[in-house]
Formats: structure tokens, C-alpha cells, sequence
């Protein structure tokens, strides 16, 4: 699951990268604090799982386990983020 996410998003820096120019017509973002606690504590919570389980070599299954559903709940929220921004687009 951790490959898939990483490849995900060198998949997805490449895409902002290649479309930058159409990403301009979609003005400003308003960042709200309240609208992002949700993805931060996705990716924080996915990045600390992956240190401990890593520095546990894996060996501890509820810590592959947690990692496994926090990285498909994070899948799921950049397919959602990924799908308004084309819908927006096109």
C-alpha cells in the first residue's frame, strides 16, 4: 500500500506539473483551518504509522494493519480531491 501511495503521488506531482497553465482558472483555494484538520491528520497519521512500522520491521499487525486503512483512506480522499479538480477543469 505505501509503493501505491507513493507512486500515486508522483503520479499526481507530474499532472500539476503538466497542467499548471489550467490550473490557473481555478482562481484562489479558500483554505479554511476546519476543512483541513481532516487531510492533515490523514497524512500526518500515515506518515508516523509508517515510521513506527518500519522501525518495528513490520513485525507488529496492528500496526500494518492501521497503515493499510489509513493509506486507503487517504487513496480515497485524493480521488476525491482528483476527480472536483477535473470535473472543475474540464
Amino acid at each position: 500500500m505505501m509503493r501505491l501511495v507513493f507512486i500515486l503521488l508522483l503520479v499526481a506531482g507530474f499532472a500539476i506539473v503538466q497542467n499548471s497553465g489550467k490550473l490557473h482558472q481555478l482562481g484562489s483555494i479558500n483554505l479554511y483551518q476546519w476543512r483541513l484538520i481532516f487531510p492533515v491528520l490523514l497524512i500526518t497519521g500515515f506518515m508516523g504509522l509508517s515510521v513506527a512500522a518500519a522501525v518495528k520491521k513490520y513485525n507488529q499487525p496492528d500496526l500494518n494493519f492501521l497503515l493499510i486503512v489509513n493509506s486507503v483512506m487517504l487513496i480515497i480522499y485524493g480521488m476525491a480531491v482528483f476527480f472536483q479538480i477535473s470535473r472543475i477543469i474540464h
